[in-house]
């Protein structure tokens, strides 16, 4: 409650704490406007304000088959409360009718629809169980936390090894991030330190460790696009036009393009453009052939821990060299043949 008070503080707004119904009436105005919110309710945050912002004065309410047996509130034979509502101020000096003990909620929206407001039905699309629904006890909390991760940490790629594994970790490691409140932050800065460490290790000689490492920051990069979109939309925010992730991926492509140049040593009169161009070349074409190809084809060209890992594989049989020039060649034939992507 005190972060909450901190926030709206900050918002400019201003914090009242009401310990009971009939203080309300000093407080709102009939010009004002209520917005009720059930105890313990969990709702798609874009999905309900599309719906309050569609009328001033309204209910929202759904089907009563399994609502009321989820905890919400029936309102009459055939539907139940959504457990939200947006309503006219001057309805507050009705609750002075009440006994105190009256659950003020539930008797703003009996009030409200005895005087005529609008009831709005909740579309079945957001009343799924990880959308929209009643969390009585922590161990809701904790299986709804679950399916919301799974629910917006989904991604159009066909689950090949880097998005696989990328999914396991933001599964399995996401909540605890989230919930201290910097998982992107985290996860960008644990990427940097990743590309410096491989990049040392291929100085060093040993680029097969050095890709080894670059697969496990490709690992934490598909991670962080992952947590950073259930960020913005836990926070209602639009997705820039050039992610972070998106930056961070072409950082790691950097440092795998250095790697292979640490596993080839530059020729005796080598010109540096001949001796960086193979490497240079590859990466180029995997980060254009994915804006080009169908979505359904794409992922492949994305999933940098296999390609890592096949790079270190390359370092201990001496094949580097070889290994980028088949696939810049391979990547050219392919985007031949395989379908553009459709354009709206």
């Amino acid at each position: 409650m005190i972060a909450f008070q901190h926030a709206c503080e900050q918002a400019g707004r201003q914090f009242n704490l009401v310990t009971a119904a009939s203080q309300l009436s000093g407080l709102i105005t009939a010009n004002d406007e209520i917005f009720l919110f059930s105890d313990g309710l969990f709702a798609d945050q874009e999905g309900a304000a599309r719906l309050l912002d569609s009328a001033r004065g309204q209910v929202l309410v759904q089907p009563i088959e399994g609502a009321q047996a989820a905890g919400f509130e029936r309102i009459d034979i055939n539907r139940a409360s959504a457990g939200l509502a947006r309503l006219p101020g001057e309805l507050v000096e009705r609750l002075r009718e009440l006994p105190a003990d009256y659950d003020t909620v539930s008797a703003l929206v009996r009030i409200a629809l005895q005087s005529g407001l609008l009831m709005t039905e909740v579309p079945s699309h957001l009343r799924s169980p990880s959308s929209w629904r009643l969390v009585h006890n922590e161990h809701e909390a904790l299986e709804i936390e679950g399916e919301w991760l799974r629910t917006n940490t989904q991604s159009n790629g066909t689950g090949l090894v880097g998005q696989a594994i990328g999914r396991w970790a933001a599964l399995t490691f996401g909540a605890s991030l989230l919930h201290a409140g910097n998982a992107s932050n985290v996860l960008s800065i644990s990427i940097l330190v990743d590309c410096i460490a491989a990049f040392l290790l291929g100085w060093l000689g040993l680029a097969w460790a050095g890709f080894l490492c670059a697969g496990a920051g490709a690992v934490m990069v598909d991670m962080h696009r992952r947590l950073r979109a259930a960020e913005r939309r836990s926070l209602g925010e639009s997705k820039p036009a050039v992610a972070r992730a998106d930056v961070l991926g072409w950082l790691l492509d950097a440092v795998l393009a250095g790697l292979c140049l640490w596993a080839t040593p530059r020729l005796q009169h080598e010109d540096l453009l001949s001796w960086i161009f193979a490497p240079a070349m590859l990466f180029l074409l995997l980060n254009l052939l994915v804006r080009q190809i169908d979505v359904r084809h794409a992922s492949w060209l994305e999933d940098r821990v296999l390609l890592s890992v096949l790079l270190a594989g390359a370092v201990l049989f001496g094949q580097v060299d070889g290994l980028v020039q088949f696939a810049g060649l391979g990547l050219v034939g392919l985007a031949l043949l395989m379908p553009r992507r459709c354009r709206s």
